[in-house]
C-alpha cells in the first residue's frame, strides 16, 4: 500500500528545483529518501515522470507516492497507556513524557502505536499507512498530554478534516522564559525547515508554511512566565518554535532554548510543555467533547520551583 500525497506549487516556490521543495514540505523525510523516490519513478510533476533537476513552475501539480516499508509491521507491545476516553471510533490517550508516538526508521519500537496495536487489537484506521495507523495528529517525543486516535476511518476522516479548518480545539500550559510586554497576544510566523540545521525548524519567511499560536499569560514568576497557548495552526514544533523566536524559549527545550537549562534547572526529561485540552465534534455521537488533563510531575515540580524563587 503506498500513500498517496499532491502539492500545488505557490507563487513563492517558483523555480525551485522539485527535490528540495519537496523536502520542504515533508520535513519528516531526509533528501536522500526523496532522491530514491525518484530513481523509483514515484513522482510526477503535472501527471509526467521527471527527474529531481527539474524546476516547477506556479500551479504546477506534484504527486508524490510513498511507499510503505516493504515487509514491516508494526508490533503489539503490551505498554501501559493512560486511557482518558474510548468508544468504538475514537481514544484519547495521555501521551508520557518520553513517549514517540509512532515508528519511523530507527525507532520501530515502544512506541504509542505499539502500545495501541496491543490495545486495540490491531483495530485502528488504516488511513495514517503501516507505521501511522489512526493517527490524526502527533505531539513531540518530550512534551506530555492528550493526542486523539482514530479507530475507524470515517472517525479519522472527520478529525482530520477538523484539524484542516482549524475548529480543532487544543490548547497547551507552558512554562517558559522571560516576561511578556502583554498579558495576550496572537504569533502569525511562517515554519519552515531551519536553513541552518534541516532537523529543526524555524520561522522562515520565505519557505514557510503558515503557523498561528495565541497566547495568554497565567502567572508571572521571576525568571519565568507560566503561559497557555492555543494552536489554531499545527506545524512541526510550532509552539516551540514561536516562543523561541519571541526570545520566550521553553524552559527545558535543548533544540530550540538555552542549553544551561538542565544542569541550571535540572531539567533533564525535555521541555516544560503539556497538551492540557483537547476538543472536537465527535460524528458519531453528533456533539463536541472536550478533554483536559494535568500536566506531569516533572512540570508541576518546576512550575511550584518558579513560583517560589526570590
Amino acid at each position: 500500500m503506498e500513500n498517496f500525497e499532491e502539492i500545488v506549487v505557490e507563487l513563492k516556490d517558483i523555480n525551485k528545483r522539485i527535490d528540495v521543495l519537496i523536502c520542504e514540505k515533508f520535513p519528516d523525510c531526509s533528501r536522500n529518501f526523496i532522491q530514491k523516490l525518484f530513481l523509483k519513478e514515484k513522482v510526477f510533476l503535472n501527471e509526467k515522470k521527471i527527474n529531481k533537476h527539474c524546476k516547477v513552475s506556479v500551479n504546477d501539480t506534484i504527486k508524490i507516492f510513498f511507499p510503505e516499508p516493504e515487509n514491516f509491521e508494526v508490533k503489539e507491545e503490551k505498554i501501559p497507556i493512560d486511557v482518558v476516553f474510548e468508544d468504538d471510533d475514537i481514544l484519547v490517550v495521555n501521551k508520557k513524557r518520553g513517549m514517540v508516538v509512532h515508528p519511523a526508521p530507527g525507532n520501530y519500537n515502544n512506541t504509542l502505536v505499539n502500545a495501541l496495536m496491543w490495545h486495540c487489537k490491531k483495530k485502528l484506521s488504516s488511513i495514517g499507512g503501516v507505521l501511522r495507523p489512526g493517527i490524526v495528529h502527533r505531539i513531540d517525543k518530550l512534551t506530555t498530554g492528550l493526542i486523539v486516535v482514530a479507530k475507524t476511518d470515517k472517525a479519522f476522516k472527520s478529525l482530520s478534516d477538523q484539524i484542516k479548518n482549524h475548529s480543532f480545539n487544543r490548547k497547551y500550559i507552558a512554562i517558559v522564559h522571560g516576561k511578556f510586554k502583554e498579558e495576550k497576544g496572537t504569533i502569525n510566523l511562517p515554519i519552515g525547515r531551519s536553513k541552518k540545521d534541516r532537523k529543526k525548524m524555524a520561522v522562515n519567511f520565505l519557505n514557510g508554511k503558515q503557523a498561528t499560536t495565541h497566547y495568554k499569560v497565567l502567572k508571572e514568576f521571576k525568571n519565568f512566565s507560566f503561559v497557555e497557548l492555543k494552536l489554531e495552526t499545527g506545524r512541526t514544533h510550532q509552539i516551540r518554535v514561536h516562543m523561541a523566536y519571541l526570545n520566550h524559549p521553553v524552559a527545558g527545550d535543548l533544540t530550540y532554548g538555552f542549553k544551561t537549562d538542565a544542569k541550571k534547572y535540572k531539567l533533564n526529561e525535555g521541555q516544560c510543555l503539556h497538551a492540557k485540552e483537547l476538543g472536537f465534534f465527535h460524528y458519531k455521537l453528533k456533539k463536541n467533547v472536550n478533554f483536559i488533563v494535568d500536566a506531569d510531575e516533572y512540570f508541576l515540580n518546576f512550575l511550584n520551583k518558579s513560583q517560589n524563587e526570590i
